[in-house]
């Protein structure tokens, strides 16, 4: 069985879920309250579960992430929401310098259960300052998780075990993805350790994630008529990187494209072509290819800003040329 809905309701249903089933989950960020947040995750939540539990926050995220912080250290299980990526630098210093290390810097003494969700992306001419894709950087760091739901299911899935989880979890949902529907099977349990298999092939794989993984299927589809089967491999977990997984599909298709909206230069694609490298270099008939954005600011013209992202015919222009 299966019932249909959007990606943001699959979003509001999750933190709905866990407020209702925990009285330690509490939101907090910009706008949760009484505007229904800004892109209407937690529209009505302020009148269903009170000003207690939906808290509106001053515009200061190294303010309001460190709260989070100090209650998750109190026992409490808060969701930080943070507007969109580009202003989670404002908190860097919470993120990284805090949350990240208390259980090391303890030595075990404490852990920081905290969830922060955050828009990421580009993509709806938003301009430089508003379509960063930082979940590399995030990666990068040890003593947080980082996850990437591109699905209904992993939307709909992701924050329970991400609140259950002792340790910071930083989840990056993509501003494109957020008014997409589709069919939520009832089985939408999901873990936060794994990459999954979003299409099976033989000649390729793609491995992406996140607001990349729509493109990759779409090209898929098109190299699927010109003989070419692709597998479409969705990381979904950044940090702790499910390697195994990228392994696997590289030894079955023996050529991969890594497809990733972050910059080439030091970018996420570019660690995930070192594993392959490591591990499965002799497994490769080809060398392995990179789609990512250009290097440029992300500029606000539509037509210019889709130049500037990695797109489907990018990817089947790349995987092409693994074959010439």
């Amino acid at each position: 069985m299966t019932r249909r809905l959007s990606y943001r309701e699959a979003v509001r249903e999750a933190m709905r879920e866990a407020l209702q089933n925990d009285p330690r989950v509490f939101l907090m960020g910009e706008d949760v309250g009484c505007y229904g947040g800004t892109y209407a995750f937690s529209k009505g939540f302020l009148e269903e579960f009170g000003p207690e539990r939906i808290r509106d926050t001053p515009l200061s995220e190294l303010g309001f992430v460190g709260a989070g912080i100090g209650a998750a250290l109190g026992g409490l299980r808060p969701i930080v929401e943070v507007m969109t990526v580009n202003f989670s630098l404002l908190a860097l210093d919470q993120i990284v310098n805090t949350a990240a290390l208390y259980r090391h810097m303890s030595g075990g003494q404490f852990s920081v259960p905290l969830v922060i969700r955050m828009c990421t992306g580009a993509g709806r001419q938003l301009a430089a300052q508003h379509s960063h894709s930082f979940e590399g950087w995030y990666a990068h760091i040890p003593g947080i998780k980082v996850l990437a739901p591109a699905t209904l299911e992993d939307a709909r899935g992701m924050l329970a075990p991400a609140l259950a989880d002792p340790d910071p979890v930083v989840i990056f949902e993509h501003c494109q993805l957020f008014n997409t529907e589709g069919e939520l099977p009832d089985d939408w349990r999901v873990d936060i350790a794994s990459a999954k298999v979003r299409r099976a092939g033989k000649d390729v794989a793609i491995i992406t994630y996140g607001g990349c993984l729509p493109k990759a299927l779409a090209a898929a589809e098109t190299l699927a008529a010109q003989g070419i089967e692709a597998e479409v491999l969705d990381l979904r977990v950044l940090r702790p990187l499910d390697t195994a997984s990228i392994v696997a599909a590289v030894a079955k298709c023996h050529r991969a494209v890594v497809v990733d909206e972050n910059w080439k230069s030091g970018g996420f694609a570019a660690e995930v072509v070192a594993r392959i490298m490591e591990s499965a270099f002799f497994e490769l008939d080809a060398p392995v290819a990179r789609v990512c954005s250009e290097e440029v600011p992300i500029p606000y013209a539509k037509h210019l800003e889709d130049a500037a992202l990695p797109q489907a015919d990018k990817i089947v222009a790349a995987v092409k040329g693994l074959f010439s």
